[in-house]
């Protein structure tokens, strides 16, 4: 009976990237009696007769279920900040961020052209370059060098693979990153 479940869940599962939006609505809100979202978890307000019923299993009245009877599913959680938004974690699954972040890859980006503007600039001090980039020497002190970051650091970046609070204004301020990718790794939540 169990492995019956599971196949016909996971036949829900594969058709229902493909299901009509209102069809989805219609379905959770069969399912769900209510959502409550708190400080540090999710509560989920289930009628179990109707989850019986998308299944297809037979709900036995020896079984004691009515359609009022609401079944409470927890999932820890907790709002983090990233970037401009905030995040809902919810414990344990992957603590990456699922998309990358254009200010971090802007902010990488911008990072390498100063470098290499900087590796061209035939003896043309920081304060002249920064002037003709229009930022501040300090700014552009501090974006060559993230250019120095650890490879795999730039290409989880890329990625979007970051941990979810490294931020473009997380990385600005730990721009005195240490020398050694190990240590930057550290540093950075990466490991």
């Amino acid at each position: 009976m169990q492995q019956r479940l599971i196949a016909r869940a996971a036949d829900i599962g594969k058709c229902w990237p493909e299901l009509p939006v209102a069809r989805k609505r219609a379905v959770l809100a069969a399912l769900i009696k209510r959502i409550e979202v708190k400080v540090d978890q999710i509560d989920i307000h289930l009628r179990p007769l109707r989850l019986c019923a998308l299944l297809h299993l037979p709900a036995t009245p020896s079984q004691g279920v009515n359609d009022d009877e609401i079944e409470l599913l927890s999932v820890p959680a907790r709002l983090r900040r990233s970037g401009r938004e905030i995040r809902m974690v919810i414990y344990g699954t992957d603590s990456f961020a699922a998309k990358p972040d254009a200010r971090l890859i802007k902010l990488l980006l911008r990072a390498r052209r100063f470098n290499a503007t900087l590796a061209q600039g035939e003896c043309v001090s920081f304060a002249a370059l920064a002037e003709r980039e229009g930022v501040s020497r300090s700014y552009f002190t501090r974006l060559v060098r993230l250019s120095y970051l650890a490879p795999d650091i730039t290409q989880a970046i890329l990625d979007g693979r970051q941990p979810l609070d490294l931020t473009a204004e997380k990385l600005l301020e730990h721009s005195r990153l240490p020398l050694t990718w190990h240590d930057q790794r550290r540093v950075l939540g990466f490991g």
